[in-house]
């Protein structure tokens, strides 16, 4: 099956007065058809950015998208003039921001905020675009649509807000949808729904999703793959079930080891030393080894690239067996030693 969304690798960096921030940093990945990629990792990894870089909505300057692809159906959209890359931008590929608050204009109605999307992209009529305005926001569960279209962003709570952005980003029916930390400030229940929601709306709909997050939880319910990003690129990338089960990078096992298990008691959380590199001065070599419990010299020097675990460490299937063999994107990481660390676990 060809992929619904290529990007391969993309650079992205900030310059300012003669310095140059590096946020992404050589990344690649594939998204199909009804598939939910997780892109996980700390702030400051490159996450957002690199889906702002996808949907062609850095501001340059500051930013500066320096190499790479990004390919949707096999068409090439970096590069393209802007006339042409807004036709794909929220017909094929959507996007639904972080903060619902700050995304949503303060001073229009959710309504018209929705309907302006098909007035401008489907040539709709105010009064039809309308009226699709309220079947979205029905859609994705507003109680009362009819009557809340005419309400402004204050007058929703924070998870009705998420769900107006999602409505919007719906409106055009797009292939892609990628999730900008969704859940962000809502709690576990609203979380939940929300989760639930998108799950729901990518069966219906057969969309490809890309869920952009930090929260291992909401990862393990939802996601097919991951791709963990440190340092502006991918540093592993595997199947959910077998990243949880067998972390290859050092950087996987710690995010790992720092979450709270309802399973082990009596354990004590071990957090990741150190911080997160200054993406303007990243490290030599593997950009995790300041920080890596296992680093040695050859750390230091050389950079890793994301390659294939050998084959006898395949992924486990449903039964908890080893299958013995790898496919062709089952589990990557970018470790110099990373059959060593997950062989010995």
């Amino acid at each position: 099956m060809s992929p619904l969304l290529e990007v391969e690798d993309l650079h992205v960096e900030f310059r300012s007065r003669g310095s140059a921030v590096n946020a992404v940093n050589g990344l690649s990945y594939t998204l199909h058809e009804g598939e939910t990629l997780a892109i996980l990792g700390e702030s400051g990894s490159g996450k957002s950015v690199s889906a702002q870089a996808v949907m062609g909505i850095l501001d340059t300057p500051p930013a500066y998208v320096t190499k790479g692809s990004v390919r949707y159906r096999g068409t090439e959209l970096l590069g393209l003039p802007e006339r042409r890359r807004r036709a794909y931008r929220g017909a094929n590929i959507a996007m639904i921001f972080q903060d619902a608050l700050s995304a949503l204009n303060p001073v229009h109605r959710v309504g018209d905020q929705i309907a302006e999307m098909l007035i401008v992209h489907r040539k709709m009529s105010r009064r039809d675009a309308r009226a699709r305005a309220v079947e979205l926001m029905d859609r994705v569960r507003i109680p009362s649509a009819a009557s809340r279209i005419n309400d402004f962003p204050h007058q929703f709570s924070g998870g009705m807000r998420q769900r107006v952005m999602i409505a919007m980003a719906l409106a055009l029916e797009p292939d892609v949808l990628i999730a900008d930390e969704p859940t962000t400030a809502l709690d576990v229940t609203v979380q939940a729904q929300i989760m639930k929601l998108l799950s729901d709306l990518q069966d219906e709909m057969a969309m490809g999703l890309i869920l952009i997050t930090h929260d291992l939880g909401v990862v393990a319910d939802v996601a097919d793959r991951i791709a963990l990003m440190y340092a502006g690129r991918v540093v592993e990338e595997a199947d959910v079930e077998d990243l949880y089960a067998r972390p290859a990078h050092p950087y996987a096992e710690g995010l790992l080891a720092s979450v709270p298990r309802i399973d082990v008691r009596g354990r004590e959380l071990t957090p990741i030393k150190g911080a997160p590199p200054n993406l303007a001065a990243i490290p030599s070599g593997c950009p995790f080894h300041p920080r890596c419990p296992r680093a040695r010299d050859r750390c230091s020097r050389e950079v890793p690239g994301l390659r294939l675990l050998r084959a006898g460490e395949g992924s486990p299937d449903r039964s908890g067996a080893r299958s013995g063999a790898l496919s062709p994107e089952s589990h990557r990481s970018a470790c110099h030693y990373a059959e060593e660390v997950s062989g010995g676990r």
